[in-house]
């Protein structure tokens, strides 16, 4: 039996920490803040696109004659030929009519120096026939330059004289490495290929860590490809993971998370196809500045909240009529979060760099990139949200503190990256 003494000292005993979990969770979401502001602070304004992008299309009409359509970004083609191949005249001459804006006067630079130009892409843009010997490459006399994404594009095209097909080895493999790293002028260069070659049609696309791939690759490795580039393109733009990171910060319960990450990816997508098929196309300095908008409006709408409703700024008041059991703020965060999902859209629709036609084999590519994205943004999800969840469980003031501090972070680099490109723009 406990007497009344003991009750006593049990009641005056200091009272003990009840949440150690939670402050450590706390402590870990804090230091996360931190990284993701190191990496936003070093990060360029436009986490958007490639340095550059170069197109082709490869076709045959007999398993001995494969024929390339490039399409390679303008000035860049005339520093890089002009620095590789001591061509001073091609530079001197393209860049004039380039900053003039003279379309003819650029596709004449381009067409008198067409063997510098072809010593340039052979040595970088090959195709290898039946038991790896290589084609032979002549490159048109022919050049044309238009527009593409506001930048003057050069397209140049190319006939591969190959050996005859064995019965065991009847695909090729394009190789591109194109606009390397090594030159300095840009990085990350990615060559968007899509072909017609060997009775197989599909999409590809090579980068420094894979230069080549095979007409006889599988389904699989196509998918695979695309895929990682739809992962990757999420993974290294910090304003997209950031302004993923505002929404699950600023979202109540699991359900607003659910509903605001689908409203985002089903508005990227749209118009992610859309830009990606040619079928809209704002330029860059809208879409840029727009995006970082966007990052510091979602991160805004938490912290204004926290400041009108303090300790119940987390709070869902579901009426009777309340349709998938949100409240007037949630529908209205809802319908702000589409609408910046279509913004971004056009963000990733300009990292994949497509500009074709449509084709069934293009919109296969473009649903499997996307997929990529969207595996990265799930996997952001699963490992941020749970956390803020218990942390709101086990201490709510706490939560609030961290979620403020988080979107706070978001904010202020959502209007730093909005200056930077309306500056740049």
């Amino acid at each position: 039996m406990i007497s009344g003494t003991t009750v006593a000292l049990l009641r005056s005993r200091p009272a003990r920490p009840r949440r150690p979990f939670a402050r450590v969770v706390a402590a870990l979401l804090l230091l996360g803040v931190v990284v993701v502001g190191v990496l936003g602070g070093s990060s360029p304004a436009s986490a958007h696109g490639f340095s550059s992008v170069v197109y082709a299309k490869v076709t045959s009409t007999k398993p001995t004659v494969v024929h390339a359509e490039l399409g390679l970004e303008y000035d860049l083609m005339l520093v890089s030929v002009a620095t590789s191949e001591h061509d001073d005249a091609l530079h001197t001459q393209g860049q004039t009519a380039w900053d003039d804006g003279d379309f003819p006067g650029m596709v004449s630079a381009a067409e008198s120096h067409t063997d510098t130009i072809a010593k340039y892409v052979f040595d970088r843009f090959s195709v290898t026939g039946a038991g790896g010997q290589a084609c032979t490459g002549v490159l048109g006399d022919r050049v044309t330059v238009d527009l593409q994404d506001e930048v003057p594009y050069a397209h140049v095209s190319a006939d591969f004289s190959c050996p005859e097909p064995s019965e065991t080895q009847t695909g090729h493999v394009v190789t591109s490495t194109l606009f390397p790293d090594s030159e300095t002028f840009v990085r990350d260069t990615k060559t968007i290929v899509t072909y017609d070659v060997d009775a197989k049609q599909g999409s590809a696309t090579l980068d420094a860590s894979q230069p080549s791939f095979s007409t006889e690759q599988s389904a699989g490795q196509r998918f695979w490809e695309f895929f990682r580039l739809g992962a990757e393109h999420l993974l290294s733009g910090i304003d997209h993971i950031l302004f993923l990171v505002a929404l699950i910060a600023g979202s109540r319960r699991l359900r607003e998370v659910v509903f605001t990450a689908s409203a985002f990816t089903i508005a990227h997508s749209i118009t992610f196809i859309l830009a990606a098929l040619g079928v809209v196309s704002p330029p860059a300095i809208v879409v840029e500045p727009l995006i970082a908008l966007s990052i510091a409006a979602v991160a805004g709408w938490y912290l204004w909240r926290l400041w009108r409703r303090r300790s119940k700024a987390d709070e869902l008041v579901v009426g009777e009529h309340g349709h998938f059991s949100l409240d007037r703020a949630g529908w209205t965060r809802l319908v702000v979060v589409f609408a910046f999902g279509l913004i971004h859209g056009l963000g990733f629709a300009g990292a994949l760099g497509i500009h074709e036609a449509f084709s069934w084999q293009l919109l296969v590519s473009l649903l499997i990139f996307n997929v990529g994205i969207e595996a990265v943004q799930l996997a952001i999800i699963v490992i941020v949200f749970p956390p803020l969840s218990l942390l709101r469980r086990k201490a709510h003031r706490v939560s609030l503190w961290v979620t403020g501090v988080v979107t706070a972070g978001v904010f202020v680099m959502g209007m730093i990256w909005f200056v930077e490109r309306l500056a740049a723009g």
